[in-house]
């Protein structure tokens, strides 16, 4: 008798619904410019040139394509995704050192441990609640060899989809810089978006 299949966790059941959508629409995004501002706001707070870097939730590969554009050489990139139909997507972009793993980094935490320099997220915090966030973020501090940057919806006028969460910046600033000695926060390129880069001493 065939095993049923998991049931699909709360923060993956959007995805799993924008499957059939197109272009960055499948990624949740309102439009190319709203992944890209934020993938100018990593590429300013971290420099992403010669590492070793681990996107996590990276869809289809879309911020490889935009440091490549942007002739950022990276040591070696590996993107992390939850969705396996994403991930094949994502292979078939990747350019230069590359790999694509499969698995869910907040059921599968252990997938994040991958030896990179700078673990990156980029719009995959958003479905999580409360708790999930701040564990997850907890989880790639620790696994992380430099860097962590993360960007958040800090005001519920971006969260308007009842599935996006927000969170207030304080307490989020308040997190990174209680473990963090250096932090560089990024916030004029959306208003109630925040991006946030953890280093570590050394």
């Amino acid at each position: 008798m065939a095993e049923a299949a998991a049931p699909v966790p709360t923060y993956l059941r959007p995805y799993v619904r924008a499957r059939r959508a197109r272009g960055v629409a499948a990624l949740l995004w309102d439009d190319r410019r709203s992944q890209r501002v934020r993938f100018e706001a990593i590429a300013r707070i971290c420099p992403l040139a010669g590492l070793h870097v681990l996107d996590v939730g990276c869809g289809k590969a879309d911020l490889l394509r935009f440091l490549h554009a942007r002739r950022i050489a990276l040591a070696s990139y590996t993107g992390l995704e939850a969705q396996p139909w994403l991930a094949r997507q994502a292979r078939a972009a990747l350019v230069g050192e590359g790999r694509i793993i499969v698995g869910d980094f907040v059921r599968q935490p252990g997938k994040l441990r991958t030896g990179a320099d700078a673990i990156l997220f980029s719009g995959s915090l958003n479905l999580l609640s409360g708790a999930q966030f701040y564990r997850a973020l907890e989880r790639a501090w620790a696994a992380t060899g430099r860097w962590l940057v993360f960007n958040f919806l800090s005001s519920p006028m971006l969260a308007a989809d009842e599935c996006l969460m927000w969170r207030r910046r304080e307490s989020v600033l308040a997190f990174a810089r209680k473990a963090a000695r250096f932090v560089r926060v990024d916030e004029g390129y959306e208003h109630g978006d925040c991006t946030v880069a953890m280093k570590k001493a050394g």
